[in-house]
């Protein structure tokens, strides 16, 4: 069985977020993609303490779909270095999984 695995993504807009999301989800990608927001981050890049108003997306897809997911990030993201982190989904209602795995299915 195909391991499930949420990855997460921040955007500097919601009209982008909206945009990535159904990207992914028009492309089989992932199965679901919730937009959260907007989200304050405070990091460090280049040297400096940043804060930002951000958009998460949490996308619900197969782990054997991630390289692909993270390429298509990438190529819609305007950030140099765009957050593209993936957790395993460990537990979750069978019915549930199995609908995300039908879904989210390899181009």
């Amino acid at each position: 069985m195909t391991a499930a695995i949420q990855v997460v993504t921040t955007i500097d807009t919601e009209e982008g977020a909206t945009r990535l999301a159904r990207m992914l989800v028009e492309r089989r990608l992932a199965a679901c993609v919730q937009v959260a927001g907007p989200v304050a981050s405070v990091y460090r890049w280049q040297e400096r303490i940043e804060e930002a108003r951000e958009w998460q997306c949490l996308i619900k897809t197969r782990a054997d779909l991630f390289d692909t997911v993270a390429a298509a990030i990438r190529a819609l993201h305007a950030y140099e270095l765009p957050e593209i982190i993936a957790v395993p989904i460990v537990a979750g209602d069978p019915a549930y999984l199995d609908w995300l795995r039908r879904e989210a299915i390899p181009p």
